[in-house]
């Protein structure tokens, strides 16, 4: 138990302590016009207060990844919590609040247009395409989860399920911010906040089970699955994710002021890496070792784990199912967001303003019609790609965060190294993995370094820093 809210204080500890000396790198400036008061348009710029706004990131970011990875990444044993720790506080936040803040520099542009910024023209046309990809794949995924999870409970056909979903979604990427997601996910945030304290509380109660009954810091996984690079792939959402990258520019055109980057923008991470402590400590403790776990993974996938720990703990009543509708929840306040993110994506590439209706049909239409063709094929295979996909977009927008910073002579290790990292996860993934090259993982790991320190060399090849700033003035700025 105690490791646990050890654990957890190191991620509040994170955010007061790395969270303020990110913040004060960057330098928010309070006087500055954010683009919800200088491009206000009732549709996509609209100011919000702060403890809404944090709910609609934190839930746009809280998919299912900080439920299913973690669960998944259990099977490495205790390593799994010092991964989400770390990557959190060290790069999770670090990219989360990167994304959110450049984006309110440039009027709530959209990650391709952030990365162009600063990583150039080449980079921004691959990100315009990266990104719509990961994005149509995130908002189908999150269809079909909750529509499978909701048929389980209701009886219901699980198609029908995809057609009252994709229905909720495509009027929760045409009308105003506002209208549906400033509205419903205060609430979702309070069933979430059930879901993940009850579970925690319920669990710390039980006479039944024990707090990690296997500790060690070896390799547990039952097919011996090599740790580096597969668990910080597997362990994506809780850790850092690129995902948050296409989801933070929405609430960056939304918030009031500057100073509230920290709160919103690095604290739903801290939030997020809570959630994926909770479910990584399930998925160790529930089960009495990595075998069983994996047995119970081999009988339903990680949504049969969350419905038997859901129904243990607290019941098979209203307890279990609330628990069960946060799973659903999550995904959902995700899928509707990536499809949105999608639209406005595809609307700046096209120079096609938002503020008619119409005009957002003619992105939208067309958008949810591929979403609905992709929804009825098998992309299981493709779907294999989402982990390497997800993580290359984090290392692509940590270089890019690296690069500004750079340029504006401040402390750009704080990007250049999780960049790094990334990067050689990533290489070293694709490298190794049967979707990629199927290497050796010592011929792969040495790929993925020599990845990383090829990006490095570039990276300082080409990224100057601007001439007549001196450090101790980018400092204050």
């Amino acid at each position: 138990m105690e490791l646990f809210f050890f654990c957890v204080a190191a991620l509040i500890a994170g955010y007061f302590i790395y969270g303020t000396f990110v913040d004060r790198v960057f330098g928010p400036n309070p006087a500055r016009a954010v683009p919800s008061q200088a491009l206000r348009d009732g549709v996509d710029y609209e100011p919000m207060g702060n403890k809404r706004v944090y709910l609609i990131q934190l839930l746009n970011i809280a998919g299912l990844g900080p439920i299913f990875g973690p669960i998944l990444g259990a099977l490495y044993g205790p390593d799994a919590l010092i991964w989400i720790v770390i990557g959190c506080i060290f790069g999770g936040g670090v990219h989360d609040y990167f994304s959110g803040m450049l984006s309110v520099r440039a009027n709530g542009a959209s990650v391709p247009n952030v990365v162009g910024q600063h990583l150039g023209n080449g980079f921004k046309q691959f990100m315009n395409v990266f990104a719509i990809i990961l994005l149509l794949l995130v908002g189908v995924v999150f269809v079909l989860g909750p529509a499978r999870l909701l048929g389980s409970m209701t009886g219901m056909a699980a198609m029908a399920w995809v057609g009252i979903i994709f229905a909720y979604y495509f009027l929760a990427t045409i009308l105003p911010v506002n209208k549906i997601i400033g509205r419903l996910y205060p609430v979702f945030g309070a069933l979430l906040a059930f879901m993940s304290i009850g579970l925690t509380v319920a669990f710390c109660f039980s006479d039944q089970f024990d707090f990690y009954p296997v500790m060690t810091l070896e390799n547990t996984h039952p097919t011996d699955l090599p740790m580096w690079p597969l668990m910080f792939i597997t362990i994506a959402c809780g850790a850092i994710s690129g995902f948050h990258a296409t989801q933070s520019p929405l609430m960056a055109r939304c918030i009031r002021n500057e100073r509230a980057g920290k709160q919103i923008f690095y604290g739903a991470m801290i939030g997020e890496g809570v959630i994926a402590l909770v479910w990584a400590t399930l998925g160790l403790s529930f089960y009495q070792n990595a075998d069983a776990l994996n047995a119970a993974l081999a009988e339903g996938g990680p949504g049969y784990v969350v419905h038997e720990v859901s129904t243990t703990l607290l019941g098979g009543g209203i307890g279990g199912i609330l628990a069960i509708l946060g799973v659903v929840i999550l995904p959902i306040t995700s899928g509707d967001t990536a499809f949105r993110s999608a639209r406005l994506i595809i609307a700046e590439y096209v120079k096609l303003p938002q503020q008619l209706v119409v005009k957002r049909l003619l992105v939208a239409v067309p958008l949810f019609a591929v979403g609905i063709a992709v929804s009825q094929a098998d992309f299981a295979v493709i779907w294999r790609y989402f982990g390497w996909a997800n993580q290359t977009l984090a290392a692509v927008m940590l270089w890019a965060a690296a690069a500004y910073l750079l340029r504006e002579r401040k402390l750009h290790w704080i990007a250049t190294i999780p960049a790094a990292f990334m990067t050689a996860v990533t290489v070293s993934f694709l490298a190794y993995a049967e979707i990629g090259f199927g290497l050796s993982i010592d011929i792969a790991t040495a790929i993925g370094i020599g990845g990383a320190v090829v990006a490095l060399v570039a990276f300082f090849s080409l990224v100057r820093p601007k001439a007549g700033v001196s450090l101790g003035k980018a400092a204050k700025a």
